[in-house]
């Protein structure tokens, strides 16, 4: 039922003026995230929250007209999580973006709007860094990263979006703010609450602040790019390496992948070669070198066709850029469906091969890459742009590679999130059992559907 005039002018009336935004133009700017998600709404309105006090005032507004609430950050991700619903408000934390960085305690107190590359940079003045990192650092924020529990390149050695989480400011569905956590690095008081929030898509609450725990600036690093025949002989490659080490980054791209990074943005990779390795250590003095040729011999152990190492920086660095650039790339080419699926590392070249079979028996474009060293892949189905066939093999391949990834044991979702695009195969992942304790939960903190209703569940 469409909202009220009325109740539109209440909430416009009860924020300060140009924080409630009903233009059409202005709204449309707000509907879709990243995943470009087809059953995306048109929202009745878009909140542009300035401070926690405002967002509390936005849900208590929504709780009594039982009007649905979409959180927003950055817009950026890619399972439809911030995708708007109808007749809902979109409530967007962007213009929440202070950043404050307390040095005694190595703690960044952040607002949800806040984008990741603005903590790194901040951090990094004080000579500490923040370390989650994912490809989309440079423009998305710290609370869609909270939302999804995001991870990245990093995260093979240190951990993801909850391993910094310290604290959070939640509003929850009827307009109350609950301060969890705090700048404590130990902390078993009451029951986990704080974990309950990260990677809940909005769905529990609303976060208007994070404390983030830092770390001593990253140490120096030394890169290992090898290439490869096939993206499963690379994969063979990073289960005998983390077997017995974990390097500080350790990523593949497949030849699709690399073709489109040279064809977007020249940068000199092997067009001929099936797969590209980039992994890195940043241990201290001798144990980097001893790590890097133990990663070396790995490789070539495997099969690798070249194997080089660099302790340049700069060299090294263009590397993981060309990683960075594959998604926009690929962009180029079509339309997208992105994977986030996730298995047992030893399971990774099955998973690969799966992948490859799929994609040649649908006849579709599907290059990958991969944060090898957690096993979480990224296949990224290409749709090619006004062909409806392809694009319901698209939905095809997607659905089977979610389903491949659980047969292997592993996940539908290693850091995107669930959102929309992925919910239902959720329950052939987590069981009944489990989806029963989700529902009991979500109903328990936001007992009439509220906050981001279509995710997850």
């Amino acid at each position: 039922m469409p909202l009220s005039r009325e109740a539109l002018a209440e909430l416009a009336d009860a924020l300060p003026d140009g924080v409630v935004v009903t233009d059409p133009d202005l709204v449309e700017k707000y509907r879709w995230d990243r995943s470009q998600d087809p059953r995306t709404g048109t929202p009745a309105a878009v909140v542009r929250a300035e401070d926690a006090g405002q967002v509390q005032t936005a849900v208590r507004w929504a709780a009594a007209h039982r009007v649905p609430v979409v959180p927003r950050g950055a817009g950026s991700g890619l399972s439809g999580g911030s995708s708007a619903v109808d007749e809902g408000i979109v409530l967007s934390l962007e213009r929440m973006a202070e950043i404050e960085i307390d040095t005694s305690c190595q703690v960044a107190v952040v607002e949800p709007g806040a984008l990741n590359a603005q903590v790194k940079a901040a951090a990094a003045e004080h000579g500490l860094w923040y370390p989650p990192d994912p490809s989309s650092y440079e423009f998305c924020s710290i609370g869609g990263n909270v939302a999804t529990n995001a991870g990245g390149l990093c995260c093979v050695k240190y951990g993801v979006t909850t391993d910094y989480v310290l604290g959070l400011d939640v509003v929850l569905a009827d307009g109350t703010l609950v301060q969890l956590g705090g700048k404590r690095i130990k902390d078993v008081a009451g029951l986990s609450l704080m974990k309950l929030f990260v990677g809940s898509e909005g769905t529990l609450g609303v976060v208007t602040r994070v404390l983030l725990r830092l770390v001593p600036a990253q140490a120096a690093r030394s890169t290992l790019v090898a290439s490869f025949a096939t993206p499963t002989v690379a994969a063979e490659a990073v289960v005998a390496i983390r077997s017995r080490l974990r390097p500080s980054m350790l990523e593949l791209m497949d030849q699709a992948s690399i073709r489109a990074v040279e064809a977007h943005r020249p940068m000199g990779l092997d067009l001929e070669a099936g797969a590209l390795m980039v992994a890195q250590s940043d241990a201290p003095g001798a144990a980097r070198t001893e790590e890097i040729a133990l990663m070396e011999k790995a490789c070539v152990d495997a099969g690798a066709l070249e194997v080089f190492v660099t302790d340049d920086a700069d060299e090294g660095e263009q590397f993981v850029q060309a990683r960075r650039m594959v998604i926009p790339a690929v962009e180029q080419i079509g339309a997208l469906m992105l994977e986030d699926v996730g298995v047992p590392v030893p399971r990774l070249p099955e998973l690969l091969a799966t992948v490859a079979e799929i994609a040649e028996r649908l006849d579709l474009a599907i290059p990958v890459i991969a944060h090898a060293g957690d096993g979480n892949t990224h296949p990224l189905i290409v749709v090619p742009r006004d062909d409806e066939a392809a694009r319901l093999r698209a939905v095809q391949a997607f659905d089977e590679i979610m389903y491949a990834a659980i047969r292997l044991g592993g996940t539908i979702t290693g850091e995107h999130g669930v959102g929309r695009t992925k919910k239902a195969a959720l329950p052939d992942q987590l069981g009944p059992e489990v989806i029963d304790l989700t529902r009991r939960v979500k109903a328990a903190l936001d007992p009439d559907g509220i906050l981001n209703p279509g995710a997850i569940l």
